[in-house]
């Protein structure tokens, strides 16, 4: 099996990654069924599939793909709880934004 890059990324980078996976962190503002809104530096719409819970006001990991609107399609989801410093969060997205060579390749 070939390795799937998941760079880290936040709403400040997103654009950068239509039709690629991802792994983002974010706090849940809303879920509604099987979408899901997040801030991650800027506000995201998740596609849930039947088996993601998440929780309103905790943290969540998202791995998933790079919709053309720019939301994401889920393919796996960690709640985090609402303990988490989401400036350590950004700190780690905009490394690996700098490094992206030793972080992204093409699958």
């Amino acid at each position: 099996m070939e390795p799937i890059s998941t760079p880290r990324v936040s709403g400040r980078y997103i654009e950068s990654y239509i039709n690629k996976n991802v792994m983002i962190v974010g706090k849940v503002i809303q879920v509604r069924g099987t979408e899901a809104l997040i801030d991650a530096d800027g506000q995201i719409s998740i596609n849930l599939t039947a088996q993601e819970h998440l929780t309103p006001g905790n943290a969540c990991q998202i791995i998933g793909k790079v919709n053309t609107d720019l939301s994401i399609k889920v393919l796996t989801s960690k709640d985090l709880g609402d303990n988490v410093d989401y400036n350590v969060v950004q700190s780690v997205v905009d490394a690996t934004q700098q490094y992206r060579e030793m972080f992204v390749f093409d699958n």
